[in-house]
């Protein structure tokens, strides 16, 4: 019995070194531009989930991430019933099929942060109105070690029933209230002008209602060149990847950045494309940075929409 009890705080004080102490990190989670949400796909209308990772220690927190972030965090939801919702497919499939998982190692010194947005919808079949609780696991040495898992705060989500005029497309909704948002025919300057009043408002639904986003990603040709080889299931989580990145304000920050004013200075446009001149102020502690935007913005079916932009510095006033 001596031998087996020595054989067993060997291999426990082995496990203690080979992982590092995460009983300092703590994760969060709340929603990110919050909406109406309703059963459908993620694509339709997502339930975007900003989550945040902190060190609350005093040593430097080292953790992993997966670029595929299904092999680093779950999303775990119970109705009041305490019936807790089905995973996936995706999230099945990947998991129980053989690949490589890249990542990459974060490390955070005290009180610092990193967080990132998920959509929750990519990781649960929310098939059902209810009233849901929702939490997210953190596995900070991948899926594969998910015996190290960190847990993070509950929220409370309603799914509504599904309104009739809903589209096919993502659904957005005037603030508090759950009247449907479709973009009207109105020229390109009033496209441009409501884009940038719903930012400074901080009106994400307004925001997007005249970006195309799909034209807007792949101007950059790294990430054109990765949707034009991906799936048609890996274009649409690419897309909404990269509107959570817009709003997360990790990428392309000047098309997200929030003037103080703004004067539409010209607008020319043909049958079908356009463009859109803005002077836009920005304001500093002590001075305003002067910015000029032309925004490109092409009609489809009668709307017209941004698709690409340009910025010259006007220098500060």
């Amino acid at each position: 019995m001596k031998k087996s009890f020595l054989i067993i705080a060997i291999f426990a004080l082995f496990a203690h070194s080979l992982f590092a102490d995460f009983s300092k990190a703590s994760v969060s989670i709340k929603f990110f531009d919050r909406t109406m949400y309703y059963p459908g796909s993620a694509e339709d209308n997502p339930i975007f989930v900003h989550v945040t990772i902190k060190n609350t220690g005093t040593e430097t927190l080292r953790f992993k991430l997966a670029d595929d972030r299904m092999f680093s965090v779950d999303f775990s939801a119970f109705t009041v019933k305490n019936t807790r919702l089905e995973q996936t497919d995706q999230i099945i499939r990947k998991r129980t099929t053989n690949q490589t998982v890249y990542f990459r190692e974060i490390s955070l010194e005290t009180g610092e942060e990193y967080s990132f947005v998920e959509n929750a919808k990519n990781f649960l079949n929310f098939n059902e109105p209810s009233v849901y609780y929702i939490e997210l696991s953190f596995y900070p040495e991948l899926y594969k070690s998910k015996y190290i898992e960190l847990k993070s705060n509950r929220l409370t989500l309603e799914v509504r029933p599904t309104p009739s005029a809903a589209s096919s497309s993502f659904i957005p909704v005037s603030m508090g209230t759950a009247e449907i948002l479709q973009p009207e025919q109105i020229s390109p300057d009033k496209v441009v002008e409501q884009t940038i009043v719903a930012r400074q408002k901080t009106l994400w639904d307004q925001f997007f209602l005249y970006i195309d986003l799909e034209e807007m990603l792949k101007s950059d040709p790294l990430r054109r060149n990765k949707y034009a080889a991906s799936s048609a299931e890996d274009g649409e989580k690419m897309i909404n990847d990269y509107k959570a990145s817009l709003m997360a304000d990790t990428i392309e920050k000047d098309i997200v950045a929030i003037p103080e004013r703004f004067e539409i200075k010209r607008t020319n446009y043909s049958q079908t494309e356009g463009t859109v001149t803005v002077y836009e102020w920005f304001k500093y502690k002590n001075y305003y940075e002067k910015k000029e935007y032309i925004y490109h913005v092409r009609q489809r079916d009668g709307i017209w929409r941004i698709y690409g932009y340009s910025v010259n510095n006007l220098g500060t006033e």
